[in-house]
């Protein structure tokens, strides 16, 4: 009995140093916090969603998640293949090209009106606070911070570990000029060694003049957030990017809810939007967009062509890899007037004011 309450003390105490590691960011205080506690998403001491949100659908549970991932033979392909990819030299890209360039699952760099953009980056090929347990597939990491040029703005859409790196991010600190994300994220970079005045919050529904020929709008998404045990104590959001002439939905993560048409009425219509596609499950069809929701998202939201996001890097739910563009791509192609699709290889140049630049199919044939 002794020895059991030895080696339990003694796990105990490595969690808890385990937790103590500065990967896990540090939680609002202060007057950040009472700023948060002003938001109208803030209720009952967390963020909520605009609509009620269960963490999992009705008659789940997480042992039942947990059960499924790590005991049930699940027929789930992963590749064995190197996911292909192209390596675009992006400090040779001219300011005067509005491109985007996707990195896998949801990060990106967009340049845009001479600005450069660089979007929930993850670079570490891990999206867990746990070494080596999610780890990205082979070929997918062909670009590393040492990589970009200097970025005007880092947008963040929640903290989560597969969205908010923390390898990726301090390497990034020399290269950031601003960095600009949701209600309360900003304790994480201030507690990394980000100087406050870099670091913009925003709750949903706020726009920020970037400069004359640049506006960026934050929006809802229906997701929730945090980085140890305790959650939604920051708030996760959307993006709108525009200019005089051209506008950028970027999803970040969501399930499907009445916000994406509230989006497209608001902020609509948009020239490009990227969606959050992958990942899913019908036990988490509330914080994640299912197949069917994209093409309904995208209708709601008014968009010319759509880039489905979220896959191609991580295996975080039990689908196979690339289920989430085979699936996409077939309803759309199904749905009334199926709009254009965004589908480039990791690292191909997307050239955002090109509505006839067309891509290949490159998962197929994918072993």
């Amino acid at each position: 009995m002794a020895l059991f309450l030895i080696l339990l003390f003694l796990i105990a105490l490595a969690i808890y140093r385990f937790l103590q590691h500065p990967k896990f960011g540090k939680a609002p205080s202060g007057q950040r916090l009472a700023q948060i506690q002003n938001s109208p998403q803030y209720k009952n001491g967390k963020f909520e969603n605009q609509s009620f949100t269960p963490d999992l659908a009705e008659g789940e549970s997480m042992a039942g998640v947990l059960f499924e991932f790590f005991f049930k033979k699940v027929d789930r392909k992963m590749p064995t293949d190197l996911i292909p990819s192209v390596k675009t030299n992006l400090k040779e890209l001219t300011l005067d090209q509005d491109v985007l360039v996707w990195f896998g699952h949801s990060s990106y760099f967009i340049q845009l009106e001479g600005k450069r953009f660089l979007i929930d980056p993850v670079f570490s090929g891990n999206a867990s606070p746990i070494p080596g347990t999610t780890k990205s597939f082979k070929g997918s990491d062909i670009y590393t911070v040492e990589d970009l040029p200097e970025i005007d703005y880092l947008l963040i859409t929640h903290d989560h570990y597969d969205h908010l790196d923390y390898d990726t991010i301090l390497k990034l600190k020399p290269k950031t000029k601003k960095i600009i994300t949701a209600l309360g994220v900003g304790s994480h970079f201030e507690f990394w060694g980000f100087p406050s005045e870099s670091i913009i919050e925003k709750d949903w529904f706020s726009t920020i003049e970037l400069d004359e020929n640049l506006t960026l709008h934050t929006a809802p998404s229906r997701h929730f957030s945090g980085r140890s045990f305790k959650r939604c104590n920051t708030l996760w959001t959307s993006f709108i990017l525009e200019t005089k002439d051209f506008k950028m939905y970027l999803g970040g993560d969501s399930g499907y809810d009445s916000h994406f048409a509230e989006i497209g009425e608001k902020y609509g219509p948009f020239d490009i939007a990227l969606i959050d596609n992958g990942q899913y499950n019908q036990k988490w069809k509330y914080i994640h967009n299912m197949p069917e929701d994209v093409i309904k998202a995208m209708k709601d939201l008014k968009a010319k062509r759509v880039f489905p996001v979220h896959s191609s890097k991580f295996a975080l739910s039990l689908h196979s890899w690339d289920e989430p563009l085979n699936k996409v791509t077939e309803l759309n192609s199904l749905s009334e007037n199926p709009i254009p699709l965004i589908t480039p290889m990791i690292g191909e140049v997307v050239e955002l004011k090109n509505d006839n630049q067309e891509f290949k199919q490159w998962w197929k044939g994918i072993r």
